[in-house]
């Protein structure tokens, strides 16, 4: 698969030249069609069994080119269906029939069924394109973490709390729909936001005084709410929703009584950073610097192009993650590093041991310990190995800031890693594309 000379001939139509990472998918959908199938099993689910599911939506070719197109671009959904109205590079990509689009929501619903499986498949497969071409090689390696945050607001006792009111109050107003109840319930609110308005404004000392009445209002919504559902015995979409979110509530509740009112510290683990986004995990880098989101490793190679990447749930240890990722790639594109260059986090006795056995004649670490030494051929390729590795952040940066991964928006943990996955598949059709204009 000679992927320079079928650009060339794209690059003919200025159409393609001015996207070339647009030319460069196309070209390699083109000769592999099984990117497709991989696809197709998520975007299928729960539609009647056809290739192209019900005649007015997208197929599944056009879902997986509107999902490239929209990563590529850094559009929203919005954006996109804009886009399929009044660009032509667009059409030409996503291969719309004459006056034929689909709106924001379908496009949505569709490209939100690609599970991250299913695109690290593309990934791999894209990369083993780039090995075969000579664009990339597993010669040498480098992994690093960062944090990508999630979509919150920062957490406190009182955002919280109010969060719980102003959602338990708003299911109430559209499950009982008495105006005598939404006059009720909305002026219970608004007592609410008048204490965390005040909560904010005042010193420490006086918080425990305003989160009394302020809890009693959470109290007993959460009384109503379970009361109401449980007389009412309906169950649609609002009543399952509020159903689901009632144990978090109550979870808000019992940590605002017992830090506020009872003065006791709550555990990291039992604590709730956010009622909407519960996957959210705190991670804390020194003394201060403080964020909500998820620890994310990425491994690189030699031209920068994202070899494996994996999200994590909670904050494990560097030193448990280089070994399972340097697994990975061996095992996904079946060659073993020459070299791997890491950050002082990752180093261990263990962990060199066993990049050791695995056959990686460099182990390279900015820092080591007293009693430990990196294994170089010469002095010379550890001082190159260690300043290859810099560019390692500079690799995650760009990632983050070009592919909108510095904070996520996308909902549930699931559809956080789905993120993670379209901005990786993005960035290494940038890179690809990059080396092989030069």
């Amino acid at each position: 698969m000679k992927i320079y000379d079928e650009l060339k001939l794209r690059f003919d139509t200025p159409l393609w030249a001015l996207y070339p990472e647009l030319a460069l998918f196309d070209t390699i959908l083109t000769k592999r069609p099984d990117f497709v199938q991989m696809v197709s099993n998520d975007v299928l689910l729960g539609l009647s069994e056809s290739n192209y599911g019900r005649k007015d939506s997208p197929s599944v070719e056009q879902v997986l080119r509107a999902a490239i197109f929209k990563e590529v671009k850094q559009l929203t959904y919005r954006e996109l269906e804009n886009d399929m109205l009044d660009s032509k590079v667009c059409n030409m990509f996503l291969r719309l029939d004459e006056n034929q689009s689909f709106s924001y929501s379908v496009l949505q619903k569709y490209i939100s069924k690609i599970s991250e499986d299913s695109i690290r498949k593309i990934i791999i497969e894209i990369n083993k394109i780039a090995v075969n071409e000579k664009i990339e090689n597993i010669e040498k390696i480098s992994t690093d973490t960062t944090t990508i945050e999630t979509d919150v607001h920062h957490p406190s006792n009182n955002s919280l709390v109010y969060d719980c009111i102003k959602v338990a109050t708003e299911y109430l107003k559209k499950i009982k729909k008495e105006q005598k109840d939404n006059d009720r319930l909305e002026s219970n609110r608004q007592r609410a936001k008048k204490i965390n308005y005040q909560i904010n404004n005042v010193k420490k000392e006086e918080h425990p005084e305003l989160f009394k009445p302020y809890l009693e209002i959470l109290k007993g919504l959460i009384i109503e709410t379970w009361l109401t559902i449980r007389n009412q015995n309906i169950k649609t979409k609002k009543t399952i929703k509020i159903i689901d979110l009632l144990p978090t509530f109550i979870k808000v509740y019992k940590n605002a009584v017992s830090h506020q009112l009872q003065n006791k510290p709550v555990e990291n683990s039992k604590k709730i950073f956010s009622i909407f986004e519960l996957h959210t995990d705190i991670l804390v880098k020194g003394i201060r610097d403080v964020e909500f989101g998820h620890k994310t490793l990425f491994t690189r190679g030699e031209s920068s192009m994202i070899l494996d990447f994996q999200v994590f749930e909670g904050n494990p240890s560097d030193k448990d993650l280089l070994i399972p990722s340097v697994e990975n790639v061996i095992n996904n594109y079946q060659q073993v590093p020459v070299s791997t260059s890491n950050d002082g986090g990752f180093c261990s006795k263990a962990n060199q041991l066993a990049c050791k056995a695995l056959g990686i004649a460099n182990i390279v670490f900015t820092k080591v310990t007293k009693s430990l030494k990196n294994i170089a051929f010469s002095s010379e390729v550890e001082l190159a190995l260690k300043k290859w590795r810099g560019s390692t952040e500079a690799v995650i940066s760009n990632i983050k800031r070009g592919f909108g991964l510095k904070r996520v928006s996308w909902e549930g943990f699931a559809g956080f890693c789905s993120k993670v996955a379209w901005s990786v598949l993005g960035y290494n059709l940038r890179v690809m594309c990059n080396r092989i204009l030069e």
